[in-house]
């Protein structure tokens, strides 16, 4: 069995990540970490009552990344579904997880389907030199933008150096009307709304044509399949590993 806590287990998503692990036959789930009305209140209370083989955290971009630190530094292997994490806080969580051969699996996004959004944008990235990201989240995500929209232009920034081949010269007359100029110039825009959940959409473009890729999740039962796909290959393989598509 492998022995699985949840950090941010109060949360809607860590409450279905408990839900989910509780009812795997394959997984025991031993630690409620939670700063509000939880078993634990911390990583190392858990820590020094329970064996921990695997600890899930869905907690909050200002905290996720000392939490990590703790996990790494001291033996658990850590399945990381909250977003927020820096390119060079990712850097040194991957140096301690090959460090201490311990598990470290990063995915901005557990949906299986917006896995595959994510893939068929790096393939059309190779076809078209304008494209753009507009990612869609519910008013109380902390952070913009999000992950998935983050990992999206890092993948289509291999195929080439710039998205924006042939727009003329700009002048925002309101700051960030064009949203952030991220990865090869690739422009994301964040939306936060009451009545969405999860949105992503890619627009590419070219002479004549355009080509959108769309991705919307309506409830968060649509992450449980990738996450505890993720808690099963850390339990097996103690690598760093960022991404559900590297897995699939």
């Amino acid at each position: 069995m492998i022995k699985v806590a949840v950090c941010g287990a109060n949360g809607k998503m860590g409450k279905e990540v408990v839900n989910a692990v509780c009812n795997n036959p394959e997984m025991d789930f031993v630690a409620c970490i939670d700063i509000n009305g939880a078993e634990f209140k911390t990583i190392e209370e858990a820590h020094k009552s329970k064996k921990i083989d695997i600890l899930v955290d869905f907690t909050q971009p200002n905290s996720i990344y000392e939490n990590a630190l703790y996990c790494l530094n001291n033996g658990i292997n850590i399945v990381i579904g909250t977003t927020g994490l820096k390119d060079e806080q990712i850097e040194e969580l991957k140096h301690l997880s090959d460090k201490n051969k311990l598990a470290c699996f990063i995915a901005p996004n557990f949906s299986t389907g917006a896995v595959l959004m994510m893939k068929f944008a790096q393939m059309a990235a190779k076809y078209f030199d304008n494209a753009e990201i507009i990612e869609l989240h519910h008013n109380q995500k902390k952070d913009a933008p999000s992950g998935t929209a983050v990992k999206t232009a890092k993948l289509m920034a291999d195929a080439k150096n710039s998205f924006t081949t042939g727009n003329c010269s700009e002048t925002e007359t309101i700051a960030g009307a064009r949203g952030a100029n991220s990865y090869s110039d690739i422009h994301i825009h964040s939306i936060r709304m009451p009545g969405y959940m999860a949105s992503q959409e890619v627009i590419f473009g070219s002479d004549g044509q355009t080509l959108s890729i769309r991705h919307d999740s309506t409830n968060r039962s649509c992450y449980m399949p990738g996450i505890l796909m993720a808690i099963k290959y850390a339990y097996e393989n103690r690598n760093f590993t960022y991404g559900l598509d590297n897995i699939l």
